[in-house]
């Protein structure tokens, strides 16, 4: 697929993909989850601040199926989007080095500073746990990589960290106004943490999807995580599609903190597919366990697509990014440096190939265009 920067030229080609997935669904039965199912990651993080609901609108307006929010619960109990209960965090120099709220600037909030061992690691910043939803919204929403991302880096300031519930609203609005089902496919964050704090995460999604009459097997909603005990306790309240999350390394942090020895590289044997069947719909490998990067592309398969299919699981992989930062060589924009846009969607249809069924995409427009454009 030929790369271009010019702004136009991309949204062009990316409204002509658009329009032949358009003409595709009218085809189909409407059932949902398509297959591939291209899934929004924190919404179109790539072109606004990650988990805002001007990403998710962007991702929707750019042709996803379903919108990812990241899932963390506030002092009062209300389950909001972000992708760290850290929202703000300061490096050992005092100094801010990711933030994806301004509550480092905020006086009013300056004692709330402290320090918490999450998962094992020490953090020292800000917390959503010890805010109020109210005292949440007066923060303003940050680009979490400006260094990457710079172009997104003009939005600071302009969004409210949204709950799920309000992305629930987005998602159904759109839904009804374009004809088409957007998905929801939430993630418990540190959930054993959470847990541990006295502020499950569980019950409190499985009411608000209740509430929304989402808590149903046909539903349109994935709820993912890398911890099974968190979806095995989702599974005893209601029976929505689970996805077990799973990482190139390490173990789920629910396994450590229970002395379980199993790793991730464990939960991917035939016989740990098997097991995963048991509470999950579907697995969500990092991309490499997939196909891993051979020669500076995407390289041959390896047999996890096929062992989860054979386990009875779908296969979503993640997450697949447009700048050369994220990019294996071959697909990187020669010349240019880590923030410029390289052949991602070239890098997605390898994943096609190698039979996955549904991927997260930082920007939605890319992965449609790849989808419209693919031949296995």
């Amino acid at each position: 697929m030929g790369f271009t920067s010019h702004p136009l030229n991309r949204r062009a080609a990316f409204a002509t993909a658009l329009g032949l997935a358009a003409a595709a669904r009218a085809q189909d039965s409407g059932a949902w989850p398509p297959r591939p199912l291209l899934i929004a990651h924190r919404g179109a993080s790539a072109l606004r601040p990650e988990h805002t609901l001007a990403a998710y609108a962007q991702a929707i307006a750019d042709g996803a199926d379903a919108i990812e929010p990241d899932l963390v619960i506030t002092q009062d109990g209300v389950l909001v989007a972000r992708h760290e209960n850290a929202i703000a965090v300061l490096g050992a120099d005092g100094k801010v080095k990711e933030a994806t709220t301004d509550v480092a600037d905020r006086p009013e909030f300056a004692a709330r500073r402290t320090t918490k061992t999450v998962d094992g690691e020490a953090i020292t910043g800000w917390f959503v746990e010890d805010f109020t939803l109210a005292e949440l919204k007066t923060l303003r929403a940050r680009e979490r990589i400006p260094a990457i991302r710079p172009a997104n880096a003009r939005y600071d300031g302009q969004f409210e960290v949204p709950t799920l519930q309000e992305v629930i609203d987005l998602a159904a609005a759109a839904s009804r106004r374009l004809g088409r089902t957007i998905g929801i496919y939430p993630e418990t964050k540190h959930p054993a943490y959470f847990q541990g704090i006295g502020q499950p995460l569980e019950p409190a999604l499985a009411a608000v999807l209740e509430k929304n009459g989402l808590a149903r097997r046909d539903a349109p909603v994935f709820v993912q995580s890398f911890e099974p005990s968190s979806l095995r306790r989702l599974r005893e309240r209601i029976p929505v599609r689970q996805v077990q999350l799973v990482a190139p390394r390490g173990q789920p942090w629910d396994f450590a903190a229970a002395g379980d020895p199993r790793s991730f590289a464990d939960l991917l044997t035939p016989a740990g597919l098997r097991g995963v069947a048991a509470y999950a719909d579907a697995i969500g490998p990092y991309k490499t366990l997939v196909a891993p990067v051979q020669g500076g592309a995407v390289g041959e398969p390896t047999s996890l697509v096929a062992d989860a299919h054979a386990a009875g699981l779908a296969v979503h992989v993640w997450t697949l990014r447009p700048e050369n930062a994220f990019l294996p060589a071959a697909y990187q924009r020669a010349g240019g440096d880590r923030t410029q846009r390289g052949d991602g969607a070239a890098e997605i249809a390898a994943y096609l190939r190698a039979g996955v069924d549904g991927f997260f995409t930082d920007d939605p427009a890319v992965g449609r265009a790849a989808i419209a454009a693919f031949r296995p």
